[in-house]
């Protein structure tokens, strides 16, 4: 099967932050307002994938390794095939996030920053846990847990965010607003860059 030129494909936007810090209600409020324009994307959830590929999980660097390429893998197979992604995960290690930007050409990273006692807050309080499991920041600090981010493992902040947001100020509605600013400027330079290049090779006879 041929692939779609990089100009065709869809975009994926990475959704990152602390355990806590909005990704899951963000990304799912952007999957909305994206639908309500009639533009489908399909949401990746890290923790969503973990329930099939690590049913009992150890969160270990290993077993993130695993997730997490699995994720790219997905992500970067839909986008080749013209279908948009919006990943929910905390990619808490760089280096994830930018073998994702490799891959994909029309890639674009959201960092979520809240401060940690508001991440804990909620973490605590939150009716919904989009797979993830409950209490983690409280068993981290009582010494059960070692491998949350933030915590017991590090998180490394994004250095080339795309966009970058302050969810202790902003709404997930008022954010995916944003997100969809950004994905709406970005698509419009691709589309003049792909019409420049095609201009270019008629005027040289080229196709």
């Amino acid at each position: 099967m041929k692939e779609l030129d990089p100009a065709e494909s869809g975009w994926c936007v990475w959704v990152t932050g602390l355990p806590g810090s909005g990704k899951s209600v963000v990304s799912e409020a952007l999957q909305e307002l994206l639908s309500s324009r009639g533009v489908r994307a399909q949401l990746l959830s890290s923790d969503g994938l973990r329930k099939v590929m690590t049913p009992k999980p150890t969160y270990s660097i290993e077993e993130r390794d695993i997730v997490y390429a699995g994720l790219v893998y997905i992500a970067a197979l839909l986008t080749q095939n013209g279908v948009n992604v919006i990943i929910d995960a905390t990619g808490n290690l760089r280096r994830y996030r930018d073998e994702a930007r490799r891959r994909i050409p029309r890639f674009m990273e959201v960092y979520l920053q809240c401060p940690m006692d508001i991440c804990m807050e909620r973490e605590q309080k939150r009716a919904r846990t989009y797979h993830a499991p409950r209490e983690i920041y409280t068993r981290a600090l009582k010494g059960k847990s070692s491998t949350v981010p933030g915590v017991g493992q590090p998180y490394e902040e994004p250095l080339n965010a795309e966009i970058v947001l302050d969810t202790a100020k902003c709404s997930p509605r008022g954010c995916a607003e944003k997100i969809l600013k950004t994905v709406e400027q970005l698509e419009t330079q691709k589309r003049n860059n792909a019409l420049n290049i095609t201009m270019k090779n008629r005027k040289h006879g080229r196709r």
